[in-house]
């Protein structure tokens, strides 16, 4: 479950981003973030976790501080057992900004799920720190997770498997490499599971900054698909078998792009700043 926003705090930002962030020459996903951590007093811990790859905490760790950070430290779990150390929750707790690298999402929450680690990182969200993550790490930010699916448009029972993720959030289900890896039916379906919850489907270099008023803000080169079941009249998720398609009917459907918004809490899209360009 989110934590509890304490008395008189702000919660922090939460920040998906689709994967393949530009690292390069047009770096306005990492440099925001930067920016929502503190900006040139940003002290953010980097958790790579996912990747199996050596170079990729250090890669984040060199681009944080490129960028302007303060503070940069990586920080790697191993086993369940390095979720109770001491001294890496006092890391934690130092931190204005936490970033989970890419890779594979359920390494992710079979190592810090149910952890002090995952309780602290949402408690620190609660208490103002911003909270991202890119690909597989944008994938385990809300409560309800796509851990794999199948490819297509299609909504097809049984082809998303869905796991716990750490709970920052209860609002969203989150998928990434979104139009590149062709996931809207994957998406579709598991939010013919799960109609309370919004469809995020993040395309790639795209991210979505969610403030402590609920609000999507669209960044990068991409877009943001928003999937709205909370008004679906019907559903046939209830009598097919698996391998079947499913009927719904109802769902509202908004492709965001940088500059247009949408509110988790009253579910309105706006063009924003796009509809303000052309006055």
């Amino acid at each position: 479950m989110p934590s509890i926003v304490p008395e008189g705090a702000t919660r922090g930002w939460i920040i998906p981003i689709g994967g393949a962030e530009n690292k390069e020459n047009d770096r306005h996903i990492l440099e925001r973030f930067v920016r929502c951590s503190g900006g040139r007093d940003a002290d953010i811990v980097v958790i790579p976790t996912a990747s199996r790859l050596h170079e990729t905490g250090p890669r984040y760790e060199r681009l944080f501080k490129d960028i302007g950070a303060a503070r940069v430290d990586v920080m790697d779990f191993d086993t369940r057992r390095d979720c109770h150390e001491p001294g890496r929750l006092r890391r934690l707790e130092e931190a204005s900004g936490i970033f989970f690298t890419g890779g594979n999402q359920l390494r992710l929450t079979t190592l810090l799920g149910g952890t002090p680690v995952a309780k602290l990182v949402r408690t620190r969200n609660a208490s103002g720190v911003s909270v991202g993550g890119t690909s597989a790490g944008a994938s385990i930010l809300s409560e309800h997770m796509i851990a794999f699916g199948d490819e297509g448009s299609s909504v097809i029972s049984g082809s998303v498997r869905l796991a716990p993720g750490l709970g920052l959030t209860n609002r969203f289900i989150i998928d990434q490499h979104f139009r590149q890896r062709d996931r809207l039916g994957r998406l579709l379906t598991a939010l013919a599971y799960n109609p309370f919850a919004i469809g995020i489907g993040l395309d790639e270099d795209t991210a979505a900054f969610i403030g402590p008023d609920e609000t999507v803000e669209v960044e990068g080169s991409g877009g943001v698909t928003i999937v709205d079941a909370a008004d679906v009249s019907y559903s046939s998720m209830d009598s097919v078998t698996e391998g079947q398609p499913v009927c719904m009917l109802g769902l509202r459907l908004h492709v965001l792009v940088a500059g247009a918004t949408f509110n988790l809490h009253t579910r309105v899209a706006s063009a924003g700043s796009l509809a303000r360009s052309k006055e």
